[in-house]
């Protein structure tokens, strides 16, 4: 019988939890490796960095911010640097790269330093609430799954600050690729989620896709792979600062890959 099935929880309550109140004394045995690939983020990446930092002191978990850095222009990686001076080589560490090598090969950079046993993805402009992850942890612990996928498109998830023509050609999408891929999951073009950190090595040696379609070929790899996954909604929030990296040649390269996906798997 297939491992392979999604299970969706109920929108999470992100308010601070009471005092005594953390996650259950197995997550305390687990290390968080969080992978935050960067380019011209040197606005959100202080906010992000202390909204995680808060987030798993609060929950009394072990983590790591891995900050994989494309040779951003803005000073992106200076600002990095000082992060890791105020939190500590311990909770920041800096893995730059020489120039813009695109998404996948940045997760392939990160998980070669990453030194705990879950690795969350998500993307470093503030678009992904930090409070989320207590939900995504829970949810694993349910039945100890795989994945943990966030979603915008179940009950409780949503998208803030996007445009109808954004809201629609995310909707269109995501359409085409269930129609065409039939992952499992209802938010196949998202990039916030909790991984084993064997589950996610496995899935990343076997991707081959570039751009925006590696995060959807991850989930058709995981399909494939028959490994167990679970969603959790979550509110999207348009990026605070910085121009959004979407555009036109994007868009091409997405309709592109996923033709190219769907006539190789």
């Amino acid at each position: 019988m297939s491992r392979f099935h999604v299970s969706i929880s109920p929108e999470p309550d992100f308010a601070a939890p009471p005092s005594g109140s953390h996650l259950d004394m197995s997550s305390r045995h687990n290390k968080y490796s969080v992978l935050l690939p960067t380019y011209n983020e040197r606005d959100n990446l202080p906010i992000i960095t202390w909204l995680l930092a808060k987030t798993f002191k609060e929950q009394g978990l072990d983590y790591e911010i891995i900050i994989i850095d494309d040779n951003s222009p803005d000073g992106t990686l200076e600002v990095a640097k000082q992060l890791q001076r105020v939190y500590g080589e311990n909770r920041i560490v800096l893995r730059p790269r020489a120039g813009k090598l695109g998404l996948g090969t940045a997760y392939v950079h990160g998980i070669q330093n990453a030194t705990g046993n879950f690795v969350i993805i998500m993307d470093a402009d503030m678009s992904h609430h930090p409070k989320a992850i207590p939900a995504f942890i829970r949810k694993q612990k349910e039945r100890d799954y795989d994945i943990v996928t966030g979603t915008r498109y179940a009950s409780g998830g949503g998208v803030y600050g996007w445009d109808l023509r954004r809201k629609l050609t995310s909707r269109g999408a995501n359409f085409i690729a269930d129609l065409l891929l039939n992952p499992g999951v209802s938010d196949l073009t998202g990039s916030f989620r909790l991984y084993k950190k064997d589950v996610l090595h496995q899935i990343i040696n076997a991707t081959i896709s570039k751009g925006y379609v590696f995060q959807m070929e991850m989930m058709v790899r995981a399909k494939q792979f028959d490994f167990s996954v679970a969603e959790v909604p979550i509110t999207f929030v348009d990026r605070v600062y910085g121009e959004s990296k979407l555009g036109a040649n994007e868009i091409a390269g997405y309709l592109k890959g996923l033709w190219s996906l769907f006539t190789s798997i």
